[in-house]
């Protein structure tokens, strides 16, 4: 069974949160080596994000998942917390437009899908896309990343056409 939040960042006195006590250390060491103060809300934050392995969450998908497990954050919090651990290399943020962004848990480089109807990120197999010729960046300026994002909707049934 997978510890709580409250667990995590609460004192840590039962030996039954041994893996807990270790994860919350190694999440402190990891946010230290980046200039991070291991602040309560970020250690909760982080073992959020990074426990359940590799995943797309948006600041309001963290936001609930938050008030969920009872930790008391507001959501500029998490989007300042979010846009910290991407500045340092924890996370890869995905910008779907202007108004819409992901965190990717997995910052390596890869693709991804975005299902329009639900709302939601898949990553693309690495093997699935080839990124062509890019192009020569403006003088002064540098490539960081290329991000592929293909958009799906469900196919619609058209109608026969009436004659």
């Amino acid at each position: 069974m997978k510890p709580s939040v409250s667990s995590l960042v609460s004192g840590f006195h039962s030996e039954m949160y041994s893996p807990v006590r270790h994860m919350a250390s190694e999440i402190k060491d990891k946010l230290r080596n980046v200039g991070l103060r291991p602040t309560r809300t970020r250690v909760a934050l982080a073992y959020m994000l990074f426990a359940q392995g590799n995943r797309h969450v948006s600041a309001e998908m963290l936001f609930e998942e938050a008030s969920r497990a009872k930790v008391s954050v507001s959501l500029a919090t998490i989007y300042n917390t979010l846009n910290e651990f991407t500045k340092v290399g924890f996370l890869r943020q995905v910008a779907i437009d202007s108004s819409k962004s992901y965190f990717d848990t997995n910052n390596t480089e890869h693709h991804h899908y975005y299902l329009e109807d639900r709302h939601e990120l898949m990553d693309i197999p690495p093997a699935d896309v080839a990124v062509g010729k890019v192009p020569v960046p403006p003088a002064g300026y540098e490539i960081v990343g290329i991000d592929v994002v293909v958009r799906l909707r469900r196919k619609t049934i058209n109608s026969a056409p009436t004659s």
